[in-house]
């Protein structure tokens, strides 16, 4: 997939997906705006991908704040004149707890940086994609947003927004030429899920939940990176409003 001369936005691009994201749609050939909250991870990451001798910047910004981000999307098009792919990836885990016991301000703070980050997203790059005729963007959601997940109230909730976010504004917007669609990974070994760490907390947690995906591991950050790639590439050309889960078979 070539991605030559595309101006690329990846949110969460410190770490895990949103690091290996930028790293390979620059190796592709397009200019990656990493950007994240964490200002150190985000600099590691576009150091990585200048040494492979591609061409990124960072730009900091708390995409749970929508000011920030609009302030993030006026400074793309003032330096580079337009915005070809966004991938909308940045986001947390939240605490463990069921339902009643989940805290509020947990709750409040998932939500904030999980769902309504989307939506300052979308809102604020579908607006410079169809001044410019057309654009892509790719969600990060999870297969919580297709399926429950027990003791985690708010991020399953955060997930699920997105999905219907996505699926609301590719209808909205198909005739514009501007394809919206989200990956929903399974449990991707990453920092966000560690199941070296995980195991320490919790022990035999990370065999069980691998018990229930039918391939019988977890993914590779690389993976979720690959349909992230086809979802942008014109392969995915009459794709759009389409929640993929790349998750081994467990939603199946």
């Amino acid at each position: 997939m070539n991605f030559k001369n595309k101006i690329i936005l990846i949110t969460g691009a410190a770490s895990g997906i949103g690091r290996a994201a930028a790293m390979a749609f620059a190796e592709a050939g397009g200019f990656v705006i990493a950007s994240d909250i964490n200002e150190k991870g985000g600099l590691e990451t576009v150091a990585k991908i200048k040494a492979m001798g591609e061409k990124a910047t960072f730009i900091k910004t708390n995409v749970a704040v929508f000011e920030e981000v609009k302030k993030l999307m006026n400074q793309i098009v003032e330096q580079f004149g337009r915005l070809d792919i966004a991938i909308n990836n940045a986001g947390i885990n939240g605490v463990l707890a069921r339902t009643v016991d989940y805290p509020v301000d947990d709750w409040e703070r998932v939500i904030s940086v999980n769902a309504s980050s989307v939506y300052y997203c979308m809102k604020t790059q579908i607006p410079i994609m169809l001044q410019q005729g057309g654009g892509t963007i790719v969600n990060t959601a999870s297969i919580a947003g297709l399926k429950g997940l027990p003791n985690s109230i708010a991020y399953t909730a955060s997930k699920h927004a997105v999905v219907g976010m996505t699926k609301t504004a590719a209808m909205e917007y198909a005739r514009h030429n501007i394809r919206i669609n989200a990956i929903c990974p399974v449990f991707t070994i990453s920092p966000m899920f560690d199941p070296v760490a995980l195991e320490k907390v919790a022990k035999g947690i990370p065999d069980k939940l691998k018990a229930n995906v039918p391939m019988k591991r977890f993914a590779k950050v690389e993976e979720q990176v690959n349909a992230m790639m086809w979802l942008c590439s014109e392969k995915a050309s009459f794709v759009t409003g389409h929640a993929l889960p790349v998750d081994g078979g467990l939603t199946a």
